[in-house]
């Protein structure tokens, strides 16, 4: 089969497909009676990648394989054309991802413990509806307490393939860098790129939310053992919605 056909083939796919298409997904499009060459997908995807260059589009792989999504530097104006307001999540919602993500498989009791607060069961709820975490085993403690991670869908979401291109605590001030569309904004309105009262950011490395760089550490090997006095509670909602634009497969 010509090169160039199976190029349009895959590049046809990608445009319709609402989810990202794995190179086995791709190969599966073509017969027996008529398959592609053994290399020929890959050499599809490289060739769609570089005719990209120079347009308001890439082609990329995340952890459920390949999609075209809109450039970073023109995503600004591509997102006027939804005009539902994005989802704006509560700090203590992005606190808990950030845990799980960095410090996964971890308890909900570790968190807790990390964050100084009951965990919402409705932030819980609310990541594992998105489908950002799941429950990937159990502690060997006494109750077997749940082990949460993060899905393909997070990784996706983000534009990340593996969680080792997640950045480093040092360098992440706010968890909403993975993305801009994150509304790190309390319902007061203070802008997260700012702390309250203006003035500058300091030089040193910062936390994710109220999250120590170390987070986690303390956690470790302290399997889901309760304080013995009684935690406080989260009482924040997971969101504060007025719609919702999710970037996936743009």
């Amino acid at each position: 089969m010509d090169q160039t056909l199976i190029n349009r083939i895959v590049e046809a796919a990608l445009l319709a497909a609402s989810q990202p298409l794995s190179v086995g997904q791709l190969r599966g499009l073509f017969t027996l009676d008529d398959p592609a060459p053994e290399d020929g997908i890959e050499k599809a995807l490289e060739a769609l990648q570089a005719d990209c260059e120079g347009r308001g589009i890439e082609l990329v792989q995340v952890a459920s394989g390949w999609r075209y999504q809109v450039k970073s530097e023109v995503h600004q104006w591509v997102t006027r054309l939804w005009t539902e307001r994005q989802t704006r999540y509560t700090r203590a919602t992005l606190e808990t991802l950030a845990l799980i993500a960095y410090r996964q498989p971890i308890t909900r009791g570790e968190i807790e413990q990390v964050r100084g607060v009951a965990v919402n069961s409705n932030i819980i709820k609310a990541l594992e509806e998105r489908e950002w975490i799941r429950v990937v085993g159990h502690r060997d403690v006494p109750g077997r307490p749940e082990l949460l991670g993060t899905t393909k869908a997070f990784l996706d979401y983000f534009g990340l393939k593996r969680l080792d291109e997640l950045p480093p605590l040092s360098e992440l001030k706010e968890f909403g860098d993975l993305e801009p569309q994150l509304d790190l904004g309390d319902e007061a309105g203070t802008d997260p790129a700012e702390p309250p009262g203006g003035g500058e950011q300091p030089d040193h490395p910062q936390a994710v939310g109220d999250i120590p760089l170390d987070a986690g550490n303390e956690a470790s090997g302290s399997g889901n053992q309760q304080d013995q006095h009684q935690t406080p509670q989260d009482n924040e909602p997971a969101l504060a919605v007025d719609g919702d634009s999710d970037r996936s497969n743009q």
